[in-house]
């Protein structure tokens, strides 16, 4: 399967709010790093990572352009509620081997109605 393909299957799953069928896309020793968060670690914490944000805030992702190079795919996405972001996906051996996604958290949680975090 192509990057591009994979990360097609992926926007399917996320959408779905899936995130055991999404974590079977990961190499087990994955990295998915969303710089507004900190870097998480193999497959297993990206299950959970996946099942707590599908737990805590209704998330869906609208393709607005998806590009591949190589073993590179780039995403840039929106949701329903305006938040824009752009993320990039490493495949390896048919498996996302490193992710990483920007986009800007404060925006996200105001729209999510979730709670600011002090400093």
């Amino acid at each position: 399967m192509s990057p591009k393909e994979l990360v097609t299957q992926w926007v399917r799953l996320f959408n779905q709010g899936s995130a055991a069928k999404l974590a079977e896309l990961y190499h087990t020793d994955a990295i998915n790093h969303q710089v507004a968060e900190e870097p998480v670690n193999g497959r297993e914490a990206i299950k959970n990572m996946f099942e707590n944000e599908f737990a805590h805030a209704d998330m869906h992702c609208i393709v607005e352009n998806l590009f591949e190079d190589g073993e590179w795919a780039i995403l840039e996405w929106k949701d329903p509620l305006g938040l824009r972001g752009c993320g990039f996906f490493h495949v390896t051996d048919g498996k996302i081997k490193f992710q990483r996604g920007y986009w800007d958290k404060l925006s996200f949680l105001r729209q999510q109605g979730l709670p600011i975090p002090k400093k």
